[in-house]
């Protein structure tokens, strides 16, 4: 009798899922609560995949030895208590594909970083031509990979929700960027669960594994005191501590040392700008060295890498005033950055919805720099209560084009608008993605 497999959402990783189900000759059935978008309904129907949409049929589900779960539905969830209380074992798409592939894994995980890091590295193994897929949190899922293709190895982006549910999944190479606050509200707001989450990343492995990880990071080198890590450790550091860190920068170069085969190459070469991309390069070097990478093409890789959209994308300049896209900076975190980076006046763009932020990080660079700040969200108030005494003034927007048209309202010759969220994108777009797209949008049609 073939094995009763359950999988809850149809987004890109819930019909990866059911794909390599299918494949392998499991009973299939997958399950949605909303509606299904076209072109995964299109993919169930062509390939004869058992489905629903706007319900969960629970008789069907909990009849399932095991239940494949979608990273974004929350474990508190009636239906996966039910599941857990009936013992069948609830799973992430990870931990399902990962036992269909002897292919080697590269995971990066961390609150800041993940994409371009996990692009970067991508980048670099398949420029120097190993066999390598791209996976998880970008491109197609890690299960449809899995079903379609047969890599040596992948690199696979990983969110805290995808190590939640994953058990003996292992990554031969972990990468951490760095834990900040983010997604409080699906951890309790408790910061130490959100912690755990992350570092599920090094679970499984072995001290014939590596866990490549940032030393700068106060709550990363915390961690590295209290936990027993099999794996052997590649820290990297930007001032670097001798002996220790395998990658840092001095003298304004960046140094690789691993194996006592060190390499170097000037901040200037790298394709990628700005001190928190030098931490995403460490990291991408030390994982394509441990691959056996020659320097030369690691080098190579490190200078001519096009960056991920919608992460500081310059928009346009129009009568003096840029526009910058970070759409993609859903934390606190990731607009700290953004606003580190901009030496000119702001109008800063932000709001949607808060995962529990804490914004005082950001008092010191919004007091310093930001003219202005444009709410672009259903409920503005924490934003609002927050900055009411930062900046000037502070107006409220419930698109893309109305806050376009404020920015471009007030702007001067010589400043930036950036939008730089620092929450997610829920209330009023599809995802981070659709809010980028609305904003390149409507600066060009200015």
């Amino acid at each position: 009798m073939s094995k009763k497999i359950a999988i809850l959402g149809a987004g890109e990783s819930g019909v990866g899922a059911a794909l390599l189900a299918q494949k392998k000759g499991m009973d299939t059935f997958l399950s949605d609560s909303g509606k299904i978008k076209e072109k995964y309904a299109q993919v169930l129907s062509n390939t004869g995949i058992a489905y629903e949409e706007g319900k969960h049929s629970t008789d069907r589900i909990l009849c399932a030895d095991e239940i494949v779960k979608s990273p974004g539905i929350p474990e508190t969830v009636p239906l996966i208590k039910q599941a857990v209380a009936k013992g069948i074992p609830v799973i992430s798409e990870i931990e399902f594909a990962a036992r269909y592939t002897n292919a080697k894994k590269i995971c990066i995980t961390g609150s800041n970083g993940k994409t371009t890091t996990t692009l970067l590295t991508y980048h670099i193994l398949k420029n120097a031509g190993l066999n390598v897929g791209l996976a998880g949190n970008v491109g197609k899922s890690f299960a449809q990979q899995v079903a379609e293709n047969d890599f040596d190895w992948y690199v696979l982006e990983v969110s805290s929700f995808q190590l939640d549910n994953m058990y003996d999944f292992k990554a031969e190479i972990a990468i951490l960027t760095n834990i900040t606050p983010d997604h409080l509200d699906r951890y309790n707001h408790d910061f130490s669960l959100y912690v755990d989450s992350k570092f599920r990343i090094i679970r499984n492995q072995t001290g014939n594994d590596a866990f490549i990880c940032n030393l700068d990071d106060e709550v990363t080198a915390a961690e590295l005191t209290r936990r027993d890590i099999a794996a052997k450790q590649y820290p990297f550091s930007y001032a670097g501590i001798p002996g220790l860190t395998a990658a840092f920068v001095q003298e304004n170069k960046l140094t690789i040392t691993i194996n006592n085969d060190p390499f170097t190459m000037t901040l200037e070469e790298l394709a990628l700008q700005g001190r928190h991309n030098i931490y995403n390069s460490m990291a991408a070097s030390i994982a394509a060295k441990l691959t056996d990478i020659r320097k030369e093409s690691i080098k190579q890789s490190l200078s001519d890498f096009q960056n991920v959209e919608h992460r500081l994308e310059h928009v346009a300049r129009i009568h003096g005033i840029d526009f910058i896209n970070d759409s993609k900076a859903t934390n606190v975190n990731s607009t700290w950055f953004a606003l580190e980076s901009i030496d000119k006046p702001a109008i800063w763009i932000a709001g949607g919805v808060d995962k529990g932020n804490d914004y005082s990080k950001l008092f010191e660079l919004v007091k310093g720099k930001v003219k202005a700040i444009i709410c672009l969200g259903v409920d503005n108030s924490l934003i609002i209560e927050a900055f009411a005494d930062k900046v000037d003034a502070i107006y409220e927007t419930r698109s893309a084009e109305q806050a376009v048209m404020q920015a471009y309202t007030i702007a001067k010759t010589g400043d930036v608008v950036l939008l730089s969220p620092a929450c997610a994108s829920f209330d009023l777009f599809e995802n981070y993605e659709d809010r980028g797209e609305q904003f390149k949008k409507a600066v060009r049609g200015l």
